[in-house]
């Protein structure tokens, strides 16, 4: 999921359903965080996390596995563990943007 910030609150500027259709669009949006799923249908986020992190933009990933899954570039980046609490949601959304803009 890739989201633009829409003050007060976030919005979603575009969903994927796989890793092809993720990757086109975390080259050609324009949005601020991207939150990941490590796996998409049975592969995984790789490529896409390493899109975001090529265009210098934010993300974190969202985990049924815990940690398990993360890829070694991107472990000290946030995972939430699924499902999460939307308040949770939030909170990370707002801490992975305020030390983005540092």
């Amino acid at each position: 999921m890739l989201t633009r910030l829409l003050l007060p609150a976030y919005g979603v500027v575009a969903e994927a359903g796989n890793v092809d259709e993720a990757q086109s669009l975390a080259e050609i949006e324009q949005y601020d965080l991207a939150i990941l799923d490590v796996n998409l249908h049975g592969f995984s986020v790789l490529p896409v996390a390493e899109i975001v992190s090529e265009r210098g933009l934010p993300l974190f990933f969202l985990s049924g596995y815990g940690l398990k899954g993360i890829p070694d570039q991107f472990k000290g980046v946030p995972v939430l563990s699924k499902p999460c609490e939307l308040e949770t949601l939030k909170r990370t959304i707002d801490a992975v943007l305020s030390n983005a803009s540092l």
